[in-house]
């Protein structure tokens, strides 16, 4: 045998060894490799970037009805507009208000009811067939009987936006903390720890980053219960704004406050997720 096929490697690893190269060399294009932080800002930019052009290209240059469609230019004009002479300002803070007020009332009772499900059985088998039920009944639904029981007032708003997070909170904590590494519950109580240790001590921590990241992704969906239950009978809001504006034909105004809750929500979504970072740096929810 020559000493060249004897000290050539295998060829898997020759394969491997391409692979890498090829992974360096094109990391975009390769199956969950990371990008760099300004990679990801710059992609993330670019996309925005490219929406504007197509929708400047498709208004400005005629190939759509600026009746149907504004162009960028006049949605800007008119959200200038709704700033300095119609008091948008006070909407938006009505908005946010009523979608923090609801959720955090959700959140606080639905997160002690998803861990008290998550860690006993008997109280999953009791709660969760009803707390499945609700879960698909659209909080829009409610609305109709929430304006009899609470009138069009704030109580109303508030309880559209707790029914379409609350069920859905619940559940999602429960599958959350009920996933929890057997292994780790054995070795306490082979430690001594009590069945109200391992809640509080093992089962509530390790669920902990979990649970801060269910509650930012159904933060969101509450932008959406928020806006719903404001076309309906209020008086003040951003969607109480694109509502008269869908009367007035101002397709400006319903673009840009469209666009508006679009920021709101982005901003409290990365807020969230800083937040959950600083709070739970062993956790690997990026």
């Amino acid at each position: 045998m020559s000493q060249a096929s004897t000290t050539q490697a295998p060829a898997p690893i020759v394969a491997a060894a391409a692979d890498r190269a090829a992974r360096a060399r094109h990391p975009w294009l390769s199956p969950l490799v990371p990008v760099s932080s300004r990679a990801r800002w710059m992609l993330g930019l670019s996309f925005f970037v490219l929406f504007f052009g197509v929708w400047a290209a498709a208004t400005l240059g005629g190939f759509v009805s600026r009746t149907f469609l504004a162009d960028p230019l006049t949605m800007a004009n008119e959200g200038w507009l709704l700033f300095t002479q119609y008091g948008f300002i006070g909407d938006i803070g009505m908005t946010v208000w009523r979608v923090v007020g609801g959720f955090v009332l959700a959140a606080v009772l639905a997160v002690p009811l998803g861990i008290l499900m998550g860690s006993y059985k008997a109280a999953e088998a009791f709660f969760e067939p009803f707390v499945s039920f609700c879960r698909y009944l659209p909080a829009s639904a409610f609305i109709p009987l929430l304006i009899l029981w609470a009138g069009i007032g704030e109580t109303q708003k508030l309880l559209v936006i707790f029914i379409g997070s609350f069920f859905q909170i619940v559940l999602m904590v429960a599958v959350t903390v009920g996933g929890a590494r057997k292994d780790l519950v054995e070795a306490a109580y082979t430690l001594g720890a009590t069945p109200r240790g391992i809640v509080r001590r093992v089962l509530i921590p390790g669920a902990a980053p979990e649970i801060a990241e269910t509650l930012r992704l159904v933060l969101g969906w509450a932008w959406t219960y928020v806006i719903v239950a404001e076309l309906i009978g209020s008086s003040s809001g951003i969607g109480h704004m694109i509502t008269d504006s869908q009367a007035l034909l101002n397709t400006g105004q319903i673009i840009f406050g469209i666009i508006v809750i679009g920021c709101i929500g982005l901003v409290s979504d990365l807020v969230f997720k800083l937040a959950n970072q600083r709070l739970f740096p062993w956790s690997s929810i990026k």
